[in-house]
């Protein structure tokens, strides 16, 4: 009786100690994919510092692009509102954004004169830059979205995830505009 006790209060704390790592380890995961968007978060806002001076700088050379700049500046007001930790509304208005910056560009493409101008040549390798830290931070983040998700549907963690409400979580993903243009084939001309 006694070995049986001593069996069945091992067990217990066994289960206990199982349950405790495993809550732990979401609480884990959670956090990191929330460190993973702050990352994101900050490249996002160098790029909305730096749309204004690009906006500018089109906007004194293409003089009748009205339309485009106007869309540009309205989808970076769109994405500075959706702050916060809803990240599909945030990923829907930066989508928006990479659409608007995307046809902004190719308004530059018709003006031999900007882009021959050294302050736009600096703005778009300054753009470049961070569009790139915005891919990593990106990747970066849904790799901990996969994680945490993943975690929380595997066996027996699922019984404790769906106990404290551990949810699946979204991925922030490229619009298929951008997509599309980031898996454009350069045209090589000689």
């Amino acid at each position: 009786m006694n070995t049986t006790l001593i069996t069945i209060l091992v067990l217990l704390f066994a289960v206990a100690g199982l349950f405790i790592w495993i809550y732990n380890r979401f609480v884990k995961l959670r956090q990191r994919r929330r460190n993973a968007f702050s990352d994101i978060d900050v490249q996002l806002k160098l790029r909305h510092d730096l749309i204004p001076n690009l906006v500018n700088t089109v906007k004194g050379y293409a003089k009748h692009e009205d339309k485009v700049l106007t869309e540009v500046t309205e989808a970076r007001a769109s994405a500075m509102r959706a702050s916060g930790g809803d990240i599909e509304g945030r990923a829907a208005a930066e989508s928006m954004l990479g659409g608007a910056m995307m046809r902004l560009m190719a308004v530059a493409e018709s003006y031999p004169d900007l882009k021959a101008s050294p302050n736009f040549q600096q703005l778009q390798s300054e753009l470049s830059d961070v569009e790139n830290k915005i891919a990593a931070a990106r990747r970066f983040f849904n790799n901990a979205t996969s994680e945490f998700n993943t975690a929380i549907q595997q066996f027996p963690a699922v019984i404790i995830a769906n106990m404290f409400g551990f949810k699946e979580k979204p991925f922030f993903e490229l619009s298929e505009a951008e997509s599309a243009a980031v898996q454009k084939t350069p045209e090589v001309k000689f």
